[in-house]
């Protein structure tokens, strides 16, 4: 048995992501099989080496170690896809072959407006076929000519994809729904749906634990191992991590980041234990266990449908269990390694070292840093030239701002507030006052993009989030503030733009 996880490395490691690779994990573990882990980094533009070391981090902090993989090797590696362009092409090259995939031209202005039309007509939104039908003198012409171009999968016009999930049994999905996939861009790198298939079939996994949002791919992937000649594996698809409000856990919402988690004092075995309660549960119901216990038990067919939702005050309740089962020396470990550490506090000195005049003022100075603040108020957010509106905004665009920052630096945090206070037309002095009200807690506080860069993006973000909702803010201001912020003359002053 063999099972993988292969995350993007486009931002911070998700929750969403250490879940799949906690199932993935157990189940291979389970059955004596190997767990891998592969780099899906085809999107060249978003991926970042910070954000795949961030990864491999977080899943190692969370104790879910790998088989094969980046930093590991294996014999089917490499475990990078940017890293695997050649294997893509000799395999794209075979469905050209056998004329189950082919090439098109079409412009992204042609490609809209048939999009636009099949919309307008109420149809369901694929490419019309306009290139499949091309011979091989016009290709050839047109590649000559050094037209743009991409390859895509060709689609059966009638007929059903009929497959079975283990958790859900049988599915049938017609393929009048089901568009003509591109397998490579016009840049020559793979789509996920091609590297997927070749990679997990390269790679001998045997079952594909993923997320239900990827069951309507089932069939284009389908297709693939059939084009192919490949045995497809076994489809176990997990359901998704949800807010309270059933909605898709996400960053605009909520912490979602294991580093988040990690920096605000949560122990990795209580994150891992809340994880592995997301839609599974112990044969005699234990709240409370360790990783191993899970293995030895671990059972798939326990797994519900059900969105699980991640409940940020149970989360606290069992972090609050294993700190008590700690002794003293083992709690003053962890209090050592979570913020006491070197560093840590070589972050720190070169904020306070300025400012302090005794060492027992460096608590007073950094406490906001080191965990949650004191409950906010309106009131708290009082300021002699911005009216309430206007706060509301200041905070809702700089959150907006950073959810869409893939690169978290100093400089960066700084050029995109500059913009947003030129766009908003404020003072940039009046504009940081809300920020910092609602990052430290205190008009005046250390430097504020220094503080920033301190707790990182996702504690930063849910500072924002915290000061949004002690505005009181309605789902209709956020909405309205949503399209204020979209029409913004510039939206990004450091080279980023607006992500999922």
């Amino acid at each position: 048995m063999r099972t993988r996880i292969a995350p993007s490395p486009t931002g911070d490691p998700h929750v969403g992501t250490a879940y799949m690779a906690l199932f993935n994990w157990a189940f291979a573990r389970h059955h004596g099989g190997q767990f891998v882990l592969r780099i899906e980094d085809t999107d060249q533009a978003r991926s970042t080496a910070t954000s795949e070391q961030a990864i491999f981090d977080a899943l190692r902090w969370l104790g879910l170690d790998w088989d094969e993989g980046p930093e590991v090797g294996g014999p089917h590696g490499p475990y990078r896809q940017s890293e695997r362009k050649d294997i893509y092409q000799q395999q794209v090259q075979s469905l050209l072959n056998k004329d189950h995939a082919f090439y098109c031209f079409c412009t992204k202005e042609r490609l809209d407006a048939v999009r636009a039309e099949q919309q307008a007509n109420k149809q369901t939104t694929r490419y019309d076929g306009h290139c499949a039908s091309l011979s091989a003198a016009q290709v050839a012409s047109r590649m000559q000519a050094g037209e743009s171009h991409v390859i895509r999968m060709r689609v059966p016009e009638q007929g059903d994809c009929t497959f079975t999930d283990r958790l859900r049994g049988p599915i049938s999905i017609p393929f009048s729904q089901i568009d003509m996939q591109v397998l490579v861009k016009a840049d020559g790198m793979p789509t996920y749906h091609l590297a997927v298939v070749v990679d997990d079939h390269l790679m001998g996994i045997t079952h594909i634990l993923r997320g239900e949002e990827w069951l309507n791919s089932v069939p284009k992937h389908q297709l693939l191992y059939h084009y192919f000649g490949w045995p497809p594996p076994e489809l176990i698809h997990l359901p998704l991590l949800r807010n309270p409000d059933q909605s898709k856990l996400s960053k605009r919402k909520n912490p979602t980041s294991v580093t988040y988690y990690r920096d605000m004092g949560y122990l990795p075995e209580a994150l891992v234990n809340y994880l592995s309660l997301m839609g599974w549960s112990m044969p005699n119901e234990e709240e409370v266990f360790s990783l191993q216990q899970m293995v030895e038990v671990f059972d798939i067919d326990r797994m519900t449908t059900g969105g699980p939702i991640f409940d940020q005050a149970k989360l606290r309740w069992l972090n609050g269990q294993y700190l008590r089962q700690l002794d003293s020396a083992q709690y003053a470990q962890r209090i050592q390694a979570w913020m006491l550490n070197a560093n840590k506090l070589q972050q720190l000195i070169p904020l306070v070292q300025e400012r302090a005049e005794r060492l027992s003022d460096l608590l007073p100075l950094v406490n906001y840093l080191l965990g949650n603040l004191p409950t906010l108020s309106e009131e708290d957010f009082a300021h002699k030239s911005l009216q309430r509106e206007q706060v509301l905004k200041v905070l809702h665009h700089t959150l907006s701002t950073f959810d869409n920052m893939r690169d978290w630096q100093r400089d960066a945090l700084f050029s995109q507030c500059q913009g947003l206070a030129a766009a908003m037309e404020l003072k940039f002095r009046d504009f940081l006052f809300p920020l910092f009200i609602a990052t430290s807690g205190r008009a005046v506080s250390l430097p504020l993009f220094d503080s920033w860069m301190f707790l990182g993006a996702d504690m930063s973000r849910a500072r924002l989030r915290t000061a949004l909702d002690a505005l009181a803010v309605s789902n209709k201001e956020r909405k309205r503030l949503d399209k204020e912020y979209q029409a913004l003359p510039t939206l990004m002053a450091a080279g980023d733009s607006p992500a999922n």
